[in-house]
């Protein structure tokens, strides 16, 4: 198989574990040393092999709806995709999209969308996607980000910064587990990385694979 996308992250994912799974033309780590003692903590992954897209324009939620999907009524919100994915809401007029394993929500909407349709533009969005999980998660947050994420409504997506990186933030707990969900530009995202797994060491926890969060 041919790989024709690599993780922004991949160096260092390379140097803690041989990446073992194909997803979505991305070799990515199914699996870390620890990951379960980490997860008892605090744990990063990442997920920036997930599908996505972006789009702008006066006539973008107008045609999202035309696709028959439902989006959040304001801006800073967010909503669930079928399949697991998320639609965010970062303006009036501009929408972020991503699919999780079993969904296709964002890779439908950037065919259908092709180059361009009148009044809706489309935006690349390469980010690097990061999973942030573990009780002892908000420590980290507060330590890296101005933002009080224990008072943020669970349907708010936020664009903040967290040591100095721009990053859109939101909350999406895995069963019983806290998990936020955050995406940077892919240039920064090395620093960021290597900021907060540093952080997340000092709590007891670290990186950990992708293994049970691609499902």
């Amino acid at each position: 198989m041919s790989y024709l996308r690599s993780s922004p992250v991949h160096t260092d994912l390379i140097q803690r574990s041989d990446p073992a799974i194909d997803a979505y033309r991305m070799r990515v780590s199914s699996a870390m040393p620890a990951d379960a003692a980490k997860l008892q903590s605090v744990a990063l992954a990442d997920l920036s092999c997930l599908p996505r897209c972006g789009l702008k324009g006066p006539g973008a939620a107008a045609w999202l709806q035309s696709q028959a999907i439902a989006i959040p009524a304001n801006p800073n919100g967010w909503m669930a995709l079928p399949g697991g994915g998320v639609v965010a809401r970062l303006g009036r007029s501009e929408f972020f999209l991503e699919d999780e394993f079993q969904g296709s929500t964002a890779r439908q909407v950037r065919a259908a969308l092709g180059a361009g349709i009148e009044g809706v533009y489309p935006v690349i969005r390469q980010d690097a996607g990061i999973a942030l999980l573990g009780p002892r998660s908000n420590e980290l947050l507060v330590q890296t980000c101005n933002v009080d994420f224990e008072s943020i409504e669970a349907a708010e997506a936020v664009m903040t910064q967290m040591v100095g990186v721009s990053v859109l933030v939101i909350r999406r707990d895995r069963g019983s587990m806290r998990c936020h969900r955050l995406w940077c530009d892919p240039t920064f995202a090395p620093y960021l990385w290597q900021t907060l797994s540093g952080i997340a060491a000092e709590l007891g926890g670290g990186v950990v694979g992708t293994e049970g969060l691609l499902e």
